[in-house]
């Protein structure tokens, strides 16, 4: 299936691993151009040189001005930008009662006011595209929280809000905006959070083993391809059927 996405222009952010570096190199494979945004800037010229990206940035996105800088970035280098893939590391796990108020402020500021910012920043471009597409990697968690993991429960179900009151007021331009819902997926954060017990966790999944990061990079590159015009406001769940209830 040809998605269309030879000579479109893309921004995906935490792109030096993991799921962003996935999402980058799905949609560079299918022929977009793409900028890529992290922290590390040694592993992100690796990872340019790598997928054949068009350029990069390293940026801590929960700096205010971070995400406008690395919006500019990729516009300058693109000529314009057809494809916003939303990204943020994980903010550190912890109980409500073990995180203080500090760490909720940085949570604050990197999960949920980055995509906001980027989101703000990206829409006039989007809609001058005419297929503008917005894409952010949110959690299985925004539909069941995960025990000790109160920050990413929490902004990453107001980046789900957000997400579905814009997608409805940037429709009329052709712009969609929709979320992708990991479950469990192989990434250095899960072995971090999880150690020696993933094969349990990949024998609680229906499917019966972890996620792997391709397979999120696959369906991101599905949701900004022309097949997807008709998706917005959703939540996609790519998580081996491990939620159980109902949506």
């Amino acid at each position: 299936m040809d998605l269309g996405l030879k000579g479109t222009r893309a921004l995906v952010t935490a792109a030096s691993k993991g799921l962003g570096r996935a999402c980058a190199e799905a949609l560079a494979a299918e022929g977009s151009r793409v900028f890529i945004v992290s922290r590390n800037e040694s592993r992100l010229a690796a990872v340019q040189a790598e997928i054949g990206a068009a350029g990069h940035l390293a940026a801590d996105l929960a700096q205010p001005d971070s995400p406008g800088r690395a919006l500019a970035a990729a516009v300058a280098a693109l000529g314009g930008l057809d494809i916003l893939v939303s990204n943020a590391g994980g903010p550190p796990p912890g109980t409500f009662e073990s995180t203080d108020l500090e760490a909720w402020d940085r949570g604050y500021q990197l999960t949920l006011m980055s995509a906001v910012r980027l989101a703000k920043a990206a829409v006039p471009h989007l809609k001058e595209s005419g297929r503008g597409r917005i894409v952010h990697i949110t959690s299985i968690s925004v539909r069941q929280p995960i025990p000790n993991l109160v920050l990413s429960n929490a902004f990453r179900s107001a980046v789900t809000a957000m997400a579905k009151t814009l997608s409805a007021e940037v429709a009329p331009s052709g712009v969609t905006v929709n979320n992708i819902a990991p479950g469990t997926i192989l990434t250095d954060r899960v072995r971090e959070l999880h150690g020696d017990n993933l094969d349990e966790l990949g024998r609680d999944v229906p499917l019966g083993r972890i996620g792997r990061p391709e397979e999120i990079g696959a369906t991101c590159a599905f949701l900004c391809s022309v097949h997807a015009g008709y998706i917005t406001g959703q939540s996609i769940g790519v998580d081996g059927g491990a939620l159980r209830g109902v949506h």
